[in-house]
């Protein structure tokens, strides 16, 4: 048994979340039920977080559009309090403005040991590039800036391949309506279509990720959750296999399950110690249908929505990460249950209803994923709100699937 406090002690920092999107709210949620003393800071005021259901939120400046000032407000709040807050990114926007000022924001937080790598590991082109220097595999993967680029990846490429922005933000300009509207990734099945789809991007990001795509269905996608302290110790992890995505095949994971797979755990370690890993981070890896290998897909180095199910798992790395930004030694702990599925409701509302109207959702899947016993990540009786909120967005999605399943689409006369 570990014997790592449990609970916060009054001479301990506060935390400070950077990011008040749900990923940040459950974060804050999480460590405030230890009694730390928590809070949210964010550049869009319309998120949760400002809901102040678990702690003070602040409103800062865009860091990708201002950096700078984003820099200042920084040091500005972290004097209203009386010890270095223990600073902690939930959003890409934030990871990567923490590892842009790490040495200025050391002076007002506690940031970790290691806050430039974990912004190597979220961007594409480093992470993979870390990838290759300390033997974590990957797929067949380019950089490409031209059409002459995509041209000679395709000439020897297996398709189907993607295209990724470096950082998946670039694509949050596009509107409602265009064909990479909230999509990560650009799917091509031969070399015209890569080629449109390169064309169709370029603009937003003139430099792109090509990758060869990893054969297999979602269930064969697995998750290594970590935290490891600032001498580079892991001391807390879970392993989880996905069980539904959203969108399918190259999506987020909406179900997701404790599994253990030792080779994936021992791969994924190796890796981040190699590379020098301090605080969270998640690797979210698939094996190869073609011949049972494993590759690499993404990197989190942050809080994260499946992060979330490593507390139900009895691995709470959210509390392990503050304690070690704290300053307090901690003990490795190692997943203990084994029998519960993670349910992102928001995700697997929208997972379902597609696959409902492709004519591919069985009962006994849904049945199967809601049988307890099951944790949520976006319903929780004692966050009334963002429960409701939910509810509320899974009954839309369903009433606008009943409505386009029965009601005929009306097609104009002239």
């Amino acid at each position: 048994m570990s014997v790592n406090p449990e609970r916060y002690e009054g001479s301990w920092p506060s935390a400070i979340i950077a990011g008040a999107h749900r990923t940040g709210v459950v974060g804050m949620r999480n460590l405030a039920r230890r009694g730390v003393p928590v809070s949210c800071v964010d550049c869009d005021g319309t998120q949760p977080g400002f809901l102040r259901r678990y702690g003070e939120a602040y409103l800062c400046p865009n860091p990708d559009e201002d950096s700078a000032g984003w820099l200042r407000s920084m040091l500005e709040l972290s004097k209203r309090f009386a010890r270095k807050p223990a600073l902690m990114p939930a959003s890409d926007r934030f990871l990567s403005a923490i590892a842009a000022h790490a040495d200025a924001l050391a002076e007002g937080f506690s940031i970790g040991a290691a806050a430039g790598l974990q912004g190597q590991l979220s961007e594409k082109e480093s992470l993979y590039s870390l990838a290759s220097e300390h033997g974590m595999p990957i797929p067949r993967t380019g950089k490409v800036c031209s059409e002459a680029d995509v041209l000679r990846f395709a000439e020897e490429a297996v398709f189907p391949c993607l295209l990724k922005p470096m950082s998946a933000r670039e694509w949050e300009v596009f509107p409602p309506g265009h064909a990479l509207y909230l999509e990560k990734v650009a799917v091509a099945q031969d070399p015209e279509q890569l080629l449109s789809m390169f064309r169709m991007v370029t603009a937003v990001s003139p430099v792109l990720t090509i990758q060869e795509v990893i054969a297999g269905p979602d269930t064969a996608k697995l998750v290594y959750l970590s935290c490891y302290d600032r001498s580079g110790r892991r001391i807390g992890y879970a392993m989880l296999r996905e069980l539904r995505c959203q969108p399918k095949d190259f999506g987020s994971g909406a179900v997701c399950e404790p599994c253990v797979d030792d080779e994936a755990e021992r791969v994924c370690d190796e890796f981040l110690r190699k590379a020098g890993c301090r605080g969270l981070c998640e690797i979210e890896l698939k094996r190869d249908s073609r011949n049972g290998s494993l590759k690499m897909i993404e990197a989190n180095p942050r809080m994260s929505v499946t992060g979330d199910a490593a507390i139900y798992d009895g691995v709470d790395l959210y509390w392990l990460h503050y304690l070690d930004l704290a300053g307090q030694d901690v003990e490795l702990v190692k997943p203990r249950v084994r029998n519960f599925r993670h349910v992102v409701v928001s995700r697997d509302i929208v997972a379902m209803r597609q696959a409902w109207e492709k004519g591919e959702l069985k009962i006994g899947d849904v049945t199967r994923t809601y049988k307890p016993p099951v944790a949520f990540y976006d319903i929780n009786l004692h966050d009334v709100r963002f429960t409701l909120k939910t509810c509320y967005f899974a009954l839309h999605v369903v009433a606008g699937g009943i409505f386009r399943r029965f009601v005929p689409k009306r097609h104009g006369t002239g």
